[in-house]
């Protein structure tokens, strides 16, 4: 069970208190805002404790499916090049000198594909839980509070004045409320997540809009399963 292991949320108050029905309503739409713009650039950063991982990627929330290149850090440099992914494939491409950025096309060859795992592998934890930050409709707003989503403090991401809130407990997981937060702007725009994988010490953090968003195509000779 993921836990979230960073305390407090920012400059300015700290919480944990009760959402205003504002911040309910803005934290209800932030998955549906990145399903709204279709897709979202991200840069994933994956703890590991022989180094960690950097995934500069764009998610298509609409068409479920990432796109980007992994570069590793420290030691952990064996999953460099690129990789796209969905709800249950992952497609990777080693290179020994990935770039800085995707190309817009995904190369012809030399991909190998592989079950996403479900647990056990913090990379592909990740990647799911980034796929995960859209939805077709918003949520219930008058649910969140119930459910024990919580205001955590005020903060600021590439000048964006933001909220920090503890999400609610997962549906299927009572207890886990506060294991997600989210840096949420004034229209309800997702600016970062945080969330701690399996046994890592360190959180995975997801920030959005790092880099231009570049429309997802998928692997030659893959359909994408939905």
């Amino acid at each position: 069970m993921a836990a979230f292991l960073v305390a407090g949320g920012g400059s300015g108050p700290s919480g944990p208190r009760a959402l205003t029905s504002d911040e309910a309503n803005r934290l209800a739409l932030t998955r549906f805002r990145n399903y709204e713009a279709h897709g979202r650039a991200v840069t994933i950063t994956v703890p590991g404790t022989a180094g960690g991982l950097i995934v500069t990627a764009s998610v298509d929330y609409q068409g479920k499916l990432g796109y980007g290149v992994v570069h590793g850090t420290g030691r952990h440099t064996s999953s460099d090049g690129l990789i796209e992914w969905t709800a249950t494939s992952v497609f990777v491409r080693p290179m020994a000198n990935a770039p800085a950025h995707a190309p817009a096309s995904p190369p012809r060859s030399a991909w190998y594909s592989r079950p996403l795992q479900s647990s056990g592998s913090a990379l592909d934890s990740s990647l799911a839980i980034a796929l995960r930050l859209g939805s077709d409709r918003p949520d219930n707003a008058e649910l969140l509070p119930q459910n024990g989503a919580a205001w955590w403090g005020r903060d600021q991401v590439d000048g964006h004045r933001v909220d920090v809130m503890a999400g609610p407990s997962s549906r299927d997981r009572s207890g886990t409320a506060g294991n997600v937060r989210y840096w949420v702007g004034s229209n309800g725009t997702m600016y970062r997540v945080r969330v701690s994988v399996g046994s890592e010490s360190q959180p995975v953090i997801i920030d959005f809009d790092t880099q231009k968003y570049v429309p997802v195509k998928p692997v030659p000779g893959v359909t994408p399963a939905r």
